[in-house]
């Protein structure tokens, strides 16, 4: 079968949490602009809570190497000032007009610290745009592509970001209306890149760089990664190279649901440094009040955690958690295959039930839990111990396969689910979250 070229648009993103991190996206946006025919969009949303957006694009026009670069500076209001208004209003409509030019070859999104990476690629995969003129409606992904997301991070305070309880508010560094933590910036836009660039590698201790270098190990086994003590250090070229490093099958922008491998790119899982990835599996249900007291343990020493739970009061429902630092979140993920119609069934993903047949029970069906713990300094036994404690215990299990009616009315702190409000409260907002589960609840220590 012949294969068509994509002939997409390719777009870069550019990530960076705070301070030095926000210079290199700076300056890998400069380097980058110098090969003709790339484009280069900045919004500023340091005035997001007025209604005000800037935004900037620039280039340098194709066949002037050496000359001099275009920039055009609008300013941007919008009705209810949230990120999510400006992809919306602005990014999206903006990449569809862009790409109808056959000046521009690539797109570079150097993205202010309030875009989360991961969500604007949900937006552009998913969120249709309209209005734009000789354009049939819907998403900007018919007319971009993602090829690669870079992440700066500051090799002297992100390990501290992502073991973190602070939120964004509390820095100073969003509205008091953001429930986003530190953690979760700071771990999610690593998590989700194809390239890191490690900055200010020379202010770190040896010891400190080796356990920074252990988590990145297994948080991004596979992506390119480039240490310096100053991003003025990286030029063009090697900046250029990096992209071309990235192996075929990274993510490149790719949203993964709740029923994804947890382990991707084969990390080392062994213990480096006192850095750890810790698997939990198991085919019976966590006790819900149980679970919400052991929960403790992944807010020390714990990086991140991710996957799938199967509660005893909720048998229908996949739960899905995930966890960066001192922030935590719950929210459900869709049903069980076990409690599909069979309309449903039919419909669902021909890998998940290949993979859910393998190990199916002919009481329970595909329910299980399986977890992945990044542990930084954490102590795995005890986590262990804590999530083993929180399973129902033999007792519990006749009752959940005997008796469901009376396991239904087990106190359940998971019990209600409720999707993060937009600005404006008519929608959540893709732009600061894009977890697999579509409802959720934020839960710090």
């Amino acid at each position: 079968m012949l294969s068509h070229p994509d002939r997409r648009t390719p777009v870069v993103m550019l990530a960076g949490f705070d301070g030095l991190t926000t210079t290199g996206v700076d300056h890998l946006a400069r380097m980058l602009r110098d090969t003709p025919g790339t484009v280069v969009i900045r919004h500023d949303l340091t005035e997001l809570h007025q209604g005000i957006v800037r935004r900037t694009v620039s280039y340098l026009p194709l066949g002037e190497a050496s000359g001099e670069v275009i920039r055009h500076r609008t300013v941007h209001e919008l009705a209810h000032g949230c990120v999510s208004c400006t992809l919306r209003a602005d990014l999206l409509p903006l990449l569809c007009r862009l790409t109808a030019r056959d000046s521009v070859r690539r797109i570079v999104i150097a993205l202010d610290p309030a875009f989360e990476a991961e969500a604007v690629c949900h937006a552009i995969a998913n969120v249709p745009v309209a209005g734009v003129v000789g354009r049939i409606d819907g998403p900007a992904g018919r007319d971009v592509r993602v090829e690669a997301v870079v992440t700066c991070l500051d090799a002297r305070s992100w390990l501290a970001d992502a073991l973190s309880e602070e939120t964004l508010a509390d820095r100073g560094q969003a509205d008091a209306d953001d429930d986003r933590t530190v953690a979760q910036l700071a771990v999610g836009q690593v998590e989700f890149a194809d390239v890191a660039v490690v900055l200010g590698a020379d202010g770190t201790l040896e010891s400190d760089r080796a356990r920074l270098s252990a988590v990145l190990d297994r948080l991004l086994p596979q992506a390119p990664r480039v240490w310096a003590n100053d991003p003025e250090a990286l030029g063009a070229e090697r900046i250029e190279a990096l992209l071309a490093e990235i192996p075929a099958d990274s993510r490149r922008g790719r949203l993964f649901d709740a029923h994804a491998p947890l382990l991707r790119g084969q990390p080392p899982l062994d213990t480096d440094h006192g850095v750890t990835l810790i698997e939990f599996a198991t085919d019976r249900p966590f006790h819900p009040v149980r679970l919400h007291e052991a929960l403790d343990v992944l807010f020390d020493g714990v990086v991140t955690a991710r996957g799938r739970i199967w509660l005893a009061t909720q048998p229908d429902e996949v739960v899905w958690l995930e966890s960066a630092g001192g922030g935590l979140r719950v929210g459900s993920a869709g049903p069980w295959l076990a409690s599909m119609s069979p309309r449903e069934l039919a419909a669902a993903d021909p890998d998940r039930r290949a993979l859910a047949a393998l190990r199916w029970d002919e009481q329970f069906g595909d329910r299980d839990i399986s977890l992945v713990i990044l542990a930084c300094d954490g102590d795995a036994d005890e986590i262990r111990r804590a999530l083993h404690w929180a399973l129902v215990d033999d007792a519990e299990l006749l009752l959940v396969h005997s008796a469901p009616e009376l396991v239904a009315q087990w106190e359940d702190p998971f019990g209600e689910w409720h999707a993060d409000p937009c600005a404006d409260g008519s929608e959540s907002d893709p732009a600061s979250s894009a977890s697999p589960t579509g409802e959720q609840r934020t839960t710090e220590r």
